[in-house]
């Protein structure tokens, strides 16, 4: 499965010839332009994060800090692309939780060899994060890499869509989404679907749920709250 990059450079030039370079390495690419719409863009799709510092608006120093204030994406790693050397941008880079810097000029081969080495450290974290594949919520059980939800002892058969929503409920319980936030996360922000298509698929899943369906609470006017019953 190809790594998902976020490229972002408010010069055209750089995310044309950055773009070129990695899709050549087999990476698929999503660029922005400016701050404002990287943090439109950021999915948990994305893999890595390439990141300009010196942008107008929203600097990469100030997206760095939105991305990591966000329970979705906070370890998303990012590198910055930046024409600043100073030692004191590297320190403050790093203790907003950059994984890498990049100097421009941008040399092609360092910057793939920079990209391929941090997805590695992201897949090996992510395995040794997986030692228990299966999440418990109460008498829910799910296991992701099987596909299969158990409920109260019986087995749930569930779309690939309404999996991944259920999913996402019991790996972030006790918190309140929106319609909005649902959609980027579950089908991601390149696909239009409109918020009707979540109210629907929250539907579904809860009358798989049968007499738990209350463990998804609605909040009129906010949105959805994943909560365990016991």
């Amino acid at each position: 499965m190809k790594k998902n990059i976020l490229l972002v450079d408010d010069d055209e030039d750089i995310i044309e010839f950055l773009q070129y370079n990695l899709e050549k390495e087999g990476f698929a690419v999503t660029t922005a332009k400016n701050g404002i719409e990287a943090l439109d863009k950021i999915n948990n799709q994305v893999d890595l994060i390439l990141l300009d510092i010196m942008m107008p608006g929203i600097d990469g120093f100030e997206v760095i800090k939105k991305i990591r204030q966000n329970d979705f994406y906070k370890d998303i790693p990012v590198i910055f692309l930046t024409a600043k050397s100073s030692e004191t941008d590297e320190i403050k880079g790093l203790n907003l939780g950059a994984h890498d810097f990049i100097p421009k000029p941008i040399s092609p081969k360092k910057l793939i060899a920079r990209v391929k080495s941090n997805i590695r450290k992201l897949s090996a974290a992510e395995v040794a994060s997986k030692s228990s594949k299966e999440i418990t919520a109460g008498l829910l059980k799910i296991d992701k890499e099987k596909h299969k939800v158990e409920l109260d002892g019986n087995f749930l058969t569930l779309p690939r869509k309404e999996f991944s929503l259920l999913y996402f409920f019991v790996t972030h319980p006790n918190k309140v989404y929106d319609r909005d936030t649902l959609l980027k996360n579950i089908w991601g922000s390149d696909v239009f679907v409109t918020e009707r298509t979540i109210d629907v698929h929250i539907r579904k899943v809860r009358e798989k749920l049968g007499k738990h369906s209350n463990m998804i609470e609605t909040l009129k006017g906010v949105g959805y709250k994943f909560s365990v019953d016991e």
